[in-house]
C-alpha cells in the first residue's frame, strides 16, 4: 500500500514538473524592478497625477504672468515642451520591457511609438490648448527620430492638440541636443516657457553627458529659472540621471547596472 501511494505522489509530482512552465527568465534586475514601480507608479498614484496638475497650473499661471507684461518684441510668444512624459504617457511601454527584464532598444521603441497609442501626461492637452487660444505658439522639440513623425503626429492629434504640423513638431535629425533646434524656435518667437521631464530639454548646460557633479551644480545655478521659465514634469523612470549614474554606457548588463546601483545608493547603516 505504501509503495502504491509513494508511487502516486512520485507521479504526481512529475506531471507537475512537466506541466509547469519553464523558467527561462532570469530574476528582474534592480534598474528593472525600479522601472516597474515607476511606471506602477505613474499609472496608479493620485500623487503622480497631482504633481503634473501643479507643475500645469504653474505653467498657466507664468503664461498669463507673460500674457499681461506689455512687450516691445513684435515676434509671436512660444510654448516649447518635450513630448514623452512631458505630454504623451509611455509607462505602457516601460512597464512591458521591465516586467520581462528587458533593456531598452530603438527597434522595439519605434514599434510602440507607431502605434501611437500614448495616453497623455495629466494636465498637458488642457495646458496647451489653453496656450493656443490666448494666440500662443507651442513646439514640441522631442528626440524622437524623424522616421517617427508620422506615429507621432497621429498620437498628438488623437488629443486635439495644437500646432501639429510639420513646422511645430521638430524632431530629432542629428545630435540628441535641443539647443540647436531651440534656437530655431527663437529666432522667430519669444519663447516664453519651456516645458520638460529630462534636464537637457531646458538648457544646453546639461548637454554632452554632463556627469553627475555638473549636473548638480547646473541645476544649483539656474534655480531661479525652475517654477518660472522652466516648467518640470516628474519622470522616476528614465533619463540622463540615469545615464549619468552609470557614466552614459548604455551597454552594462543588468547585473552591471545593479552594481552601479548598490555601490551609489545611500542606505541605513546597521
Amino acid at each position: 500500500m505504501k509503495k502504491r501511494i509513494s508511487m502516486v505522489i512520485a507521479g504526481t509530482a512529475l506531471l507537475a514538473a512537466c506541466s509547469a512552465p519553464k523558467q527561462t527568465q532570469q530574476s528582474v534586475s534592480l534598474a528593472n524592478g525600479g522601472k516597474v514601480w515607476a511606471s506602477l507608479w505613474q499609472q496608479r498614484a493620485a500623487e503622480y497625477k497631482a504633481l503634473c496638475f501643479q507643475a500645469y497650473n504653474l505653467a498657466k499661471l507664468r503664461l498669463d504672468e507673460a500674457l499681461a507684461k506689455p512687450s516691445a518684441d513684435a515676434k509671436p510668444m512660444a510654448v516649447v515642451t518635450d513630448i514623452d512624459e512631458t505630454l504623451l504617457d509611455n509607462s505602457p511601454y516601460d512597464a512591458m520591457r521591465a516586467l520581462n527584464n528587458q533593456e531598452y532598444t530603438l527597434d522595439t521603441w519605434k514599434a510602440w511609438t507607431a502605434k501611437a497609442e500614448a495616453d497623455t501626461v495629466p494636465g498637458a492637452p488642457a495646458f496647451f490648448k489653453y496656450a493656443a487660444s490666448k494666440g500662443v505658439q507651442v513646439y514640441y522639440i522631442t528626440n524622437r527620430d524623424e522616421s517617427e513623425r508620422e506615429g507621432t503626429t497621429r498620437n498628438l492629434q488623437k488629443y486635439g492638440l495644437p500646432f501639429t504640423d510639420a513646422a511645430h513638431i521638430i524632431l530629432k535629425n542629428g545630435p540628441s541636443s535641443k539647443e540647436s533646434r531651440r534656437q530655431q524656435v527663437l529666432a522667430k518667437c519669444n519663447i516664453v516657457l519651456l516645458c520638460g521631464d529630462n534636464l537637457p530639454d531646458f538648457d544646453k548646460a546639461y548637454d554632452n553627458k554632463a556627469p553627475e557633479a555638473d549636473r548638480m551644480a547646473a541645476t544649483e545655478r539656474l534655480k531661479k529659472e525652475f517654477g518660472s521659465r522652466y516648467i518640470v514634469i516628474p519622470n522616476p523612470s528614465y533619463g540622463d540621471f540615469e545615464g549619468a549614474l552609470f557614466k552614459y554606457n548604455y551597454k552594462l548588463s543588468g547585473a552591471q547596472k545593479d552594481s552601479v546601483i548598490k555601490a551609489n545608493i545611500k542606505t541605513d547603516k546597521q
